[in-house]
């Protein structure tokens, strides 16, 4: 009960950390598809390196140990090379007269020929061997190529007949070498696994190959091996979701440890086949089919041709569909193509005609700002004026007041001169009337009632001209006949002769006052004025 119990957990916790959504996995896959050409290279310098040591070493054992390194890079990379390294490790051994290593070397042809199929002359080769003249380690190494001997005869053979026979075989020799494998190591813990399966425990072998999966120390061959060798469980429990996700786990560990004799990548274009996802199966089926060819495994290719056709066929058939799709699709795109052309030319049409409308209400509203803007300007001057208007009115009342104030001390004070007949105190009293004061007087006030309405004249007049031509008023001053030449012509006062009037000179004057001024500024001549009549009021 217990085993069971533990196997169950294990179930549970393997699904909950093996979540990755098959798409995602596919993806990495086809990445690692792509740079397979790179990893390979690395191997092939790796074995470039070794053969440089080969061909260097002098010494016949040393020779004999870096040949035996070129046949593990070779063993699952390629059959052929492989082959070659492994009968000259027999020639080698022969040499050396060395039983042991003898028996090594035809171990490693026989394994060759299994791999890649030829079981007769791999059974030659086995037969060969003297087992009970080899060390425990080459032992256990003869017992596990004859269980994957007759392992690989039951599959290849797959009927009724003869392969159960075989895979009793094959559990008699896996037996042998388990007796050999260091506990709790990966080989014990797979072939263990593995004779599980072929015994038909199941159970016992998904608990082995879910804990290695979980093993974080695995090399990239080991897993691919686990995996693939579990995909192999949850294909016989008809769970080939979960089985898709470990062979594309396989797939990819075999490209990136350069294994080229797999059957990770045919067993999962077969089930992405059945799923009905022949664009991936066919991806698969070609790396199957590359890696068979490059290794030289003649069952994989017979295996590979079976289902070959079958993909091929559903991709032809794939294809007419989605063309047909694409003529229907064709069909309706031109037909909503010559819609969207009529639509187009209604439209423009209507576009044309909103355009001219809308140019219409475009030069109305132009019009209408220009209305506006000229009733904002003239409401602006009336306003403006109206402010002139009103400050000047109180202005004149003031000094008018003020004037018949002076007339009236003036008339009272003269009649009473009159009356005494003083008429020297007369004669002095017209004497003192000073004119010049008076219009000083009148020319200040007019000052500070302009300022009153456009505070920054003088600062925005001199904004007119550069720092060395701008005016400079004396101590005291509001204004100067300058300035106040310009005020009038800001008040609206632009007739000379009305300027020479209020401010009491000539129109020679004036005009040789205004061309002054207007010659020292930067603005234009033609412009100043405009100028003048743009500086805003209070």
């Amino acid at each position: 009960m217990r085993p069971l119990l533990t196997a169950l957990l294990l179930c549970m916790f393997f699904d909950a950390r093996s979540q990755k959504n098959a798409s995602t996995l596919l993806e990495e896959l086809n990445r690692a598809i792509k740079d397979a050409p790179v990893i390979d290279m690395k191997k092939q310098a790796a074995i470039t390196h070794i053969k440089q040591e080969f061909r260097e070493s002098k010494d016949p054992l040393s020779q004999y140990n870096t040949c035996l390194q070129l046949y593990e890079e070779y063993k699952s990379f390629k059959y052929d090379s492989a082959y070659h390294y492994a009968t000259t490790l027999r020639e080698m051994a022969a040499v050396l007269d060395d039983q042991v290593r003898i028996g090594q070397a035809k171990l490693k042809i026989g394994f060759s020929l299994v791999s890649a199929g030829l079981f007769k002359e791999a059974a030659d080769s086995l037969n060969q061997v003297q087992v009970t003249r080899l060390p425990d380690s080459l032992k256990m190494e003869y017992y596990q190529v004859i269980g994957r001997f007759y392992y690989d005869l039951a599959d290849f053979g797959n009927d009724s007949y003869h392969s159960p026979d075989y895979v009793r075989k094959g559990n008699a020799y896996l037996d042998s070498a388990l007796r050999f494998f260091k506990p709790g190591s990966f080989p014990d813990r797979y072939f263990r696994g593995l004779k599980d399966i072929r015994s038909g425990d199941n159970l016992s072998a998904l608990a082995v190959y879910r804990q290695l999966m979980e093993d974080p120390s695995l090399t990239h061959h080991e897993i691919a091996l686990t995996a693939s060798t579990l995909s192999d469980i949850y294909i016989q429990k008809g769970e080939n979701d979960t089985a898709i996700l470990l062979l594309i786990k396989a797939a990819i560990a075999d490209i990136h440890s350069s294994t080229k004799e797999t059957a990770a990548a045919f067993n999962l274009a077969n089930l992405l086949y059945k799923k009905g996802d022949v664009k991936n199966a066919s991806l698969c089926i070609q790396l199957a089919i590359s890696d068979a060819t490059f290794y030289g495994a003649r069952q994989r290719k017979v295996k590979v041709s079976d289902i070959l056709p079958l993909i091929e066929s559903e991709k032809l058939s794939l294809v007419e569909k989605q063309k047909k799709t694409l003529i229907t699709y064709a069909i309706i795109v031109t037909l909503l193509l010559v819609g969207v052309i009529v639509l187009i030319i209604v439209v423009l049409r209507q576009v044309k005609k909103l355009e001219a409308a809308k140019k219409l209400i475009m030069e109305a509203h132009l019009r209408d700002q220009e209305i506006n803007q000229r009733l904002s300007e003239v409401n602006n001057r009336l306003s403006e004026a109206n402010k002139i208007k009103e400050e000047y009115i109180g202005y004149f009342f003031n000094v008018n007041s003020e004037f018949f104030d002076k007339i009236e001390r003036f008339k009272k004070s003269l009649e009473q001169k009159v009356t005494d007949r003083k008429l020297d105190e007369i004669k002095f009293l017209v004497n003192n009337i000073n004119l010049r004061m008076e219009k000083e007087y009148l020319l200040q006030n007019f000052d500070r009632v302009f300022l009153k309405l456009f505070p920054n004249f003088v600062a925005e007049f001199n904004a007119f001209f550069t720092p060395d031509n701008q005016l400079e008023l004396k101590d005291g001053e509001l204004l100067n006949t300058d300035l106040r030449i310009f005020a009038l012509i800001r008040m609206g006062i632009h007739d000379n002769e009305k300027i020479a009037r209020i401010l009491q000179y000539s129109v020679h004057t004036i005009n040789t006052y205004k061309t002054k001024i207007k010659n020292r500024s930067f603005v234009n001549n033609d412009e100043f004025e405009k100028k003048i009549m743009q500086i805003k009021g209070q």
